[in-house]
């Protein structure tokens, strides 16, 4: 397993690891029952951080950080001297932590998306891999839940028996459900976001040769301009523009000058 330390790319702290490293450490916490907050970030995901100090308290305070985009991987081996060949894409390291927990014989949840993904989702995770149970699912109610709501999804987790959550809400709000909920489930909470879509076979994943070269947000553009427009044209430039002053020492982005959370968003 590669270092693993988390290393701060314009204030958030990312995860020096790589695929094989991410999923040991899940399935060694869903074995022994710990709470595990995990998320795979791209430069939406960072940004998130950036432009939010209380997101960046969340995000610096959650357990796995992983280099998801090409360009975050490239930051951390520039910057830190990662030496990572490779990123930790989330649609990919779903399919290493359910195929791993097949294995084990660890059942997982899926929580978030919409019914019609879900079932697909499971359908297909049960063809790829046959031996893997899937306790329970429940699809997001698109609001943010009352207390009584919260407790509610955590009891029908842990009752489901599940050993591992994977939770598809979109970034932030997945984000903000890992960081929440890690203390109310003993498990491992993956923010796997666009892998329900992806895996339920209802979105195009980028050829490999555009992800290799950092270009995926392209294809995702183009397949949905309406939706992600904002994210790309604007936070993109903005990202290489501040990692620019980072590696310059023009700036300083401290991760401790993040804000703690007054109150739960209870995202469900």
């Amino acid at each position: 397993m590669i270092d693993a330390g988390k290393r701060n790319i314009l204030g958030v702290l990312v995860n020096i690891i790589d695929y094989e490293g991410a999923v040991e450490l899940i399935i060694q916490a869903a074995k022994e029952k710990q709470g595990l907050s995990v998320s795979a970030l791209a430069v939406h995901g960072v940004m998130t951080g950036v432009l939010d100090n209380t997101h960046r308290f969340r995000l610096n305070h959650m357990d796995l950080i992983c280099p998801d985009g090409q360009p975050v991987r490239w930051a951390l081996n520039f910057v830190h001297k990662a030496r990572l060949s490779d990123r930790v894409y989330g649609p990919n390291l779903t399919l290493r932590v359910c195929e791993q927990a097949a294995q084990e014989g660890l059942p997982i949840y899926l929580y978030g998306s919409r019914q019609e993904v879900l079932d697909a989702f499971a359908r297909n995770l049960g063809d790829r891999y046959p031996q893997l149970k899937i306790a329970g699912s429940q699809p997001s109610r698109f609001r943010q839940t009352t207390a009584e709501e919260t407790q509610e999804i955590a009891q029908t987790i842990k009752d489901s028996g599940a050993a591992i959550t994977l939770v598809g809400l979109g970034c932030p709000r997945q984000e903000v459900f890992a960081y929440e909920y890690r203390d109310l489930l003993s498990m491992p909470l993956l923010a796997v976001g666009a892998a329900f879509d992806f895996h339920a076979g209802l979105l195009p994943q980028a050829p490999p040769s555009l992800q290799a070269v950092g270009l995926e947000w392209l294809y995702r553009l183009i397949q949905e301009p309406k939706r992600l427009w904002k994210r790309y044209v604007f936070l993109n430039p903005y990202y290489v523009w501040l990692l620019s002053l980072q590696i310059l020492r023009l700036r300083k982005f401290d991760p401790d000058s993040a804000t703690p959370p007054e109150q739960e968003l209870r995202y469900g």
